[in-house]
């Protein structure tokens, strides 16, 4: 087999050690299959540049890891300026069964790297993890806004207060307003309905008997201590979404004109552009951007962006029959808001997606399933939207395919 990193290395990743294998050539010639060395190294910075130093003392070129936890991570950030960096799946790179240990693994991984057998995983610049790291924040953040608003949603139910069967956002103007006076003490049916805005002013006598309850002095500090949790999550919403658009603005050095056409591509004109596709917003967007970035050229078809993505069915034949057809786990953050905006895609009107998946259930009554499908046609709407830098543009009903021709509506698109 041929060479083709003759200086590369291995390590082996854990939480406190690093064991590292580095192979060279042997300048005698004599041994064919390089010289070996293996070392010990710590996981604190002091020791990773020591790791470092070790590796160039050697002149090393490429070094491989395995994708273990989080721990690959403070490695790869003060190796990847210095080497060529292989993260790889560590299910794709096992070794002999019975023979596992620090140093054979560190050893297999250096010689797997040697002859050019490992696939790179795709990591992003420093800018776009950094992005990334800001996005998945804020989704956390909405999770545990949602869970709290549950929890204040269980302790109205336990105090037999029905707000929520009558008000779909109990955390809207009005029902905010009569939980503040639940929480005050005046708990008067007729005072709390009363102070209902608007649209909802018609709903007074039903919102009367909701609010009639047994509400006890621990459901009120409850709520109080559950409202005050719910307004620091939206400030800290609020402040990550001015810190990922001051991200965005830095990663986009250069703002290209207005009046220039067309626009150079940069992540705040991706993040426009992928606002225009129906059922996807600037959240989602920002979200799309921060993890698949703007050069699709790594990527190479949608097809493949979909199956890194986890969206895209899997592919399980053994003797000539289909297994299984079961999605792998693929970026679990990007595959969820892809479903989340799937969602949002079905509820709009006349387009494609929303036209192919009430097609799709009306013949086959499997919601639940193909929205996993429209999630894989809405990432392979992304692609050429961003690789074209133009806006959606919708196509009339004769040019879809033609399993999908008869769904009647005017102004559909397809992904090409």
């Amino acid at each position: 087999m041929d060479v083709v990193f003759p200086r590369c290395a291995g390590l082996d990743v854990h939480k406190k050690r690093i064991t590292a294998c580095r192979i060279v050539p042997d300048p005698t010639g004599q041994k064919a299959e390089g010289i070996t060395e293996l070392q010990p190294f710590g996981t604190m910075t002091r020791d990773l540049l020591a790791l470092a130093d070790w590796l160039t003392e050697a002149s090393i070129t490429h070094v491989a890891m395995e994708s273990t936890g989080e721990y690959w991570k403070p490695v790869y950030n003060l190796l990847e300026d210095t080497f060529t960096v292989f993260l790889v799946n560590a299910a794709h790179v096992k070794n002999v069964p019975g023979r596992k240990t620090d140093k054979a693994d560190a050893r297999w991984l250096a010689k797997l790297m040697r002859f050019g057998l490992l696939q790179a995983s795709f990591i992003p610049p420093k800018g776009q993890r950094d992005l990334r790291d800001l996005t998945r924040y804020r989704t956390k953040l909405v999770q545990e806004r949602v869970r709290e608003v549950n929890r204040v949603q269980g302790v109205l139910e336990r105090a037999n207060i029905k707000l929520a069967s009558v008000i779909a956002d109990i955390m809207g103007v009005s029902g905010r307003a009569m939980l503040e006076a639940l929480i005050a003490g005046r708990a008067d049916p007729a005072t709390m309905a009363a102070l209902a805005k608007r649209r909802m002013r018609s709903k007074i006598p039903v919102l009367e008997q909701a609010l009639t309850g047994i509400v006890h002095d621990h459901h009120r500090q409850l709520l109080a201590m559950q409202l005050a949790h719910i307004d620091f999550l939206d400030e800290q919403i609020e402040a990550l979404n001015a810190a990922i658009e001051t991200s965005l603005k830095a990663l986009s050095t250069a703002e290209p004109s207005r009046e220039a056409q067309p626009l150079p591509l940069t992540f705040s004109r991706a993040v426009e552009l992928l606002d225009t596709i129906p059922g996807i917003d600037q959240r989602g967007a920002e979200v799309i951007v921060a993890e698949i970035g703007i050069d699709m050229s790594r990527f190479e078809t949608a097809p493949r962006l979909a199956a890194w993505a986890g969206v895209a069915p899997g592919n399980d034949e053994s003797a000539g029959k289909q297994r299984s057809g079961k999605t792998r786990k693929g970026n679990r953050p990007l595959r969820a808001i892809l479903t989340q905006l799937a969602h949002a895609a079905v509820r709009t009107k006349d387009t494609y997606l929303s036209a192919l998946y009430q097609r799709l259930v009306a013949y086959l009554r499997l919601a639940d399933k193909y929205l996993g499908l429209l999630a894989s046609r809405l990432r392979g709407v992304n692609q050429p939207v961003i690789r074209t830098r133009r806006g959606f543009q919708p196509l009339v009903t004769h040019r879809w395919p033609a399993f999908e021709r008869k769904v009647s509506a005017p102004n559909l698109s397809p992904p090409t």
